[in-house]
């Protein structure tokens, strides 16, 4: 069903690499959460995002990647249709790759609200792979460039290697317990981060 007067504008921004077998038809149901959400009856029909200056949901068949710059109107709901969106795509993935999701509340005007008062703007990071241990490193990838770039406003690169070992003790901790629960094989070490919320607005991506 198309939402009108939907609270956010929500949008989904990534590319995830594809195993070389998969074919459209696989996308289409992997993604299925997301065009019924739009109110389509196909990806297709969903595919183009409701900005002109997005390209949408695309597959590069070349490249074997699924391309994510789409904005939909959309609620909170949309959290768990996302969430059951990445367990389709964990399927199809080649590599680990994150998703973007950002919500731009589209009652708050800038110019008009008070000065004490903040959007409902929120932000978070999903993350899709073939293997618990290709989500893991592509998380841990993510958390190592984003502590890194902040740290290097007051230190050295060189400096930081600690810091990064850091990084990786915790994630070898948190993957040895997930090889002792369900047996899988140890990853390459690998990144990313944590649900952001708060902070200043951010603009909506352009390409």
């Amino acid at each position: 069903m198309t939402r009108y007067n939907a609270p956010f504008e929500i949008h989904v921004h990534g590319d995830v690499p594809l195993r070389d077998d998969v074919v459209y038809g696989q996308i289409q149901d992997a993604l299925k959460p997301l065009w019924q959400y739009a109110g389509a009856r196909s990806l297709a029909a969903a595919a183009e995002s409701a900005y002109e200056d997005e390209p949408g949901i695309r597959f590069d068949a070349e490249a074997h990647v699924l391309q994510m710059c789409w904005t939909v109107p959309g609620d909170e709901d949309f959290r768990l249709v996302i969430e059951e969106a990445c367990m389709g795509l964990n399927e199809i993935a080649s590599a680990g790759a994150p998703l973007e999701v950002s919500f731009y509340d589209t009652e708050f005007d800038e110019e008009e609200a008070p000065e004490d008062e903040e959007a409902r703007d929120d932000f978070m990071m999903c993350f899709v792979g073939p293997t618990p241990a290709a989500i893991m490193q592509v998380q841990r990838d993510l958390l190592v460039q984003d502590v890194v770039h902040m740290m290097e406003r007051h230190f050295d690169a060189s400096e930081l290697g600690e810091v990064v070992e850091a990084i990786d003790k915790l994630f070898n901790q948190r993957f040895d317990a997930l090889v002792n629960s369900m047996q899988l094989g140890k990853p390459p070490r690998g990144y990313g981060g944590p649900s952001g919320h708060g902070g200043p607005r951010k603009p909506r991506h352009l390409h």
